[in-house]
């Protein structure tokens, strides 16, 4: 009867401490969302159209911190060396607004392109991302449709 009553008192200490293990409950992504810096695009692609190669173009992509906390631009990464991004510098407070720029340099690129410019910011539901999409023609081709 003791060996039954401390298997018992046995399984009951075991099960009392997984269920004291269980990790707390992660905040829902909206949640922290409401809670902490949130980044909202205006857009999230541009289309320059058609342009020649070797022209150099240039579009703002401007974002509203639309949370609770200060939002900062950590970083902005571009999928080649074309694309050249700037940003706000400083930190971005709740309502305000802020830009990531991208200039694209079309030398050496022809035919449909769409470049990728990730920001990394401290909000929580993480990395975002905007493009700039354009079809380059030939110069030769270019001054044949002008004549």
């Amino acid at each position: 009867m003791k060996k039954v009553f401390l298997s018992f008192a046995f399984a009951a200490l075991v099960a009392g401490g997984a269920v004291a293990q269980e990790k707390p409950k992660a905040t829902a992504p909206q949640e922290q969302a409401k809670n902490g810096p949130v980044l909202a695009f205006e857009e999230t692609e541009f289309n320059f159209g058609d342009i020649t190669q070797g022209d150099v173009v240039e579009h703002t992509f401007n974002f509203k911190n639309t949370g609770t906390q200060p939002l900062v631009i950590e970083r902005v990464d571009v999928s080649c060396g074309c694309t050249t991004p700037a940003w706000s510098k400083e930190p971005v407070m709740p309502g305000k607004t802020g830009f990531v720029t991208a200039k694209f340099n079309s030398a050496g690129k022809l035919g449909k392109q769409k470049k990728a410019i990730t920001v990394h910011s401290n909000a929580a539901d993480g990395a975002k991302y905007v493009y700039i999409v354009t079809d380059i023609k030939s110069k030769t081709t270019a001054s044949a449709t002008q004549k």
